[in-house]
């Protein structure tokens, strides 16, 4: 056999070797057991998760912040999404903000709508009251609604039903966008 070759079926047969000794080791050592954290993590039912700021030529800081899920077991019933969120708007140093617990989340290809109700505010009359929010993931350049847009303060949204709200007609700031949104997919 020529030099070349020589080298080639060594390397081949101490690569066998050492792959039958690794398999023999590893089936002679105590095997662990396995839990239900060790197995493959299902992918959550929806999400809608970032922050942003909207833009307004006035000048207007309003800031919108989400963390809601739904979780894989529960993907039959957008009511028992989880989380929070939380908006604020201030102009000249007035203004306020909230801090809203989840209670449903309904997403569509890159759309979420979240509701919630408001568990603390500055802002008088808001706590207790459910509103609820509408993103468009469009990656830099993320829309955003919200359920008081014809009401002018989530104080005036009287008896909104979970999971509605507008639709997406803010823009968010540039360099702000990083809505992110997992998309429902019920079986239907």
């Amino acid at each position: 056999m020529k030099r070349r070759t020589k080298i080639v079926v060594l390397g081949s047969a101490l690569l066998l070797t050492a792959g039958a000794a690794s398999a023999a080791t590893a089936s002679d050592a105590p095997r662990e057991r396995t839990t239900a954290s060790d197995a493959p993590r299902q992918r959550e039912a929806a999400a809608l998760t970032g922050t942003a700021k909207l833009y307004r030529s006035a000048g207007d800081d309003i800031t919108f912040s989400f963390d809601a899920h739904l979780a894989a077991e529960d993907k039959a019933d957008p009511s028992k999404a989880t989380g929070t969120f939380e908006f604020s708007h201030y102009l000249n140093g007035e203004g306020a903000r909230a801090e809203v617990k989840v209670d449903c989340l309904l997403t569509g290809g890159k759309v979420a709508v979240v509701s919630g109700v408001v568990t603390d505010s500055d802002l008088p009359g808001a706590k207790g009251k459910r509103i609820g929010v509408t993103v468009h993931d469009l990656g830099r350049h993320d829309r955003l609604g919200y359920s008081w847009a014809s009401t002018g303060s989530p104080v005036d949204t009287k008896g909104l039903p979970k999971c509605v709200s507008s639709a997406p007609f803010e823009k968010v700031a540039k360099g702000t966008g990083d809505f992110t949104v997992v998309p429902w997919q019920p079986e239907l």
